[in-house]
């Protein structure tokens, strides 16, 4: 019989795989990787755009052109546009992400064809209405005024702002750019960006080659192409910047911590998201141990690396108890110290790898999770060997080269350190 008083033993993940997709081009060159799956019928188009033309003077170009582009085209209106995707039991969203913007179908094969006209009418036609250009100025104006009463998200805001200045990832976005958006801005962006020279395709799920045929036919022509200037930017890795943003009345502090790094394409990247989950990447982590579980300074604190096109990042959030802000600091940075003095145990370690393997694993549930995998390295200019020295260097990686990497990548001297609340 099963003992229940003895725990299982642990068990390395020993191999992990990966669907590959396939790569097909629309008669007017549209790139389309359709990651296969036949059980069910049911599949995921997302189309995918560079955000491009960055203007400082203009930011919320991007932002708004994506969230108001089912509000209306030449043939439809929002709510026949709404109306109509819901016949059909599809789903429709729209997302901005400070590299892509993206547009998602979800829909049953048998309705490609009904839904598809839809889609392509609002890729190619939308009007962004004045009216509900007014309605979304007005609501997302309350929403900030709102957010900006909240320590965590104005942390966030300055944290970003600092590290990237006036650039589409650390634009200081106020309510006077709100009142700048005009509906001819909109036009212009929308015939930059959402063009088939700046689409990428990635479909999941039960594809056939009647079903690509469908999406040639509605997307491989009578799609005007143009120009634009992809965004690009540098920055300074060895910057410093303090922020602190008084507010008496808080009973809570939002702390972010952290600086430039690099991104995925680097050789390091993989370990130092190693690093990353020993000192605060997961429940088990040094900074939930000390600041939430013997401290009990906090509810939750993490810490975590961001991987974008032109930049990465590491950092470091929480919110404290006003009180404790500056002893939570204090904590922090003794931990990190520590990372750079001292060789992490290996049972630790162990404990770090299973997790990190039993996460890469758990994350491909389903073929829209591979599908995420391959938007990853596609975008970051990389192939599935990133994923094979990704998990090769969890299983492998020594003590020593995580203090090594723990002295290289966290150089409290040129971390920037945000405060909202009181310390």
């Amino acid at each position: 019989m099963l003992n229940r008083t003895q725990a299982p033993d642990f068990k390395q993940v020993s191999n992990i795989k990966f669907i590959h997709p396939e790569k097909s081009i629309l008669d007017n060159g549209v790139p389309v990787f359709t990651v296969y799956s036949g059980e069910q019928d049911l599949v995921r188009i997302e189309f995918l755009f560079d955000n491009v033309n960055w203007n400082a003077e203009k930011p919320l170009q991007a932002i708004a052109v994506n969230a108001m582009l089912n509000n209306g085209t030449t043939k439809l209106s929002s709510k026949e546009i709404a109306a109509q995707i819901d016949f059909y039991g599809a789903f429709f969203q729209t997302e901005y992400g400070q590299d892509h913007s993206t547009v998602t179908l979800y829909t049953l094969n048998k309705h490609l064809a009904s839904v598809l006209p839809i889609v392509k009418d609002v890729l190619s036609d939308s009007q962004f209405p004045q009216k509900e250009l007014d309605i979304y100025i007005q609501n997302q104006k309350q929403k900030l005024q709102v957010n900006l009463q909240k320590n965590d998200i104005l942390s966030r805001k300055e944290f970003s702002h600092a590290l990237f200045g006036n650039t589409v990832y650390g634009v200081d976005i106020q309510l006077k750019h709100y009142d700048a958006v005009k509906r001819d801005d909109l036009l212009a962006y929308f015939s930059a960006a959402y063009t088939p020279n700046n689409c990428t395709i990635v479909v999941a799920g039960k594809f056939s080659e009647q079903s690509f045929s469908l999406l040639n036919e509605h997307f491989g022509n009578n799609w005007k192409p143009s120009n634009s200037i992809k965004n690009e930017f540098n920055f300074d890795l060895s910057q410093k910047n303090e922020v602190y943003k008084e507010k008496t009345e808080s009973l809570q502090s939002a702390i972010r911590i952290g600086r430039l790094a690099i991104n995925r394409k680097h050789s390091d990247f993989a370990g130092l998201q190693i690093l990353n989950c020993v000192l605060g990447g997961y429940f088990g982590s040094r900074l939930m141990n000390n600041i939430r579980e013997d401290k009990g300074y906090t509810y939750g604190i993490g810490s975590g690396i961001v991987s974008m096109k032109n930049a990465g990042y590491f950092f470091i959030a929480t919110e404290v108890g006003a009180d404790v802000c500056s002893a939570a600091l204090t904590e922090i940075y003794k931990e990190i110290e520590l990372l750079k003095s001292e060789l992490v145990e290996e049972e630790e370690l162990d404990l770090v790898r299973n997790y990190m393997l039993g996460s890469m694993l758990g994350s491909l549930e389903n073929v829209f999770s591979h599908a995420d995998k391959f938007k990853n390295i596609y975008f970051s200019g990389l192939d599935y060997s990133y994923y094979e020295n990704y998990i090769n260097k969890v299983k492998t990686i020594t003590t020593v080269e995580i203090k090594d990497l723990a002295n290289k990548y966290l150089t409290t001297e040129t971390f920037t350190e945000v405060v909202v609340g009181k310390k």
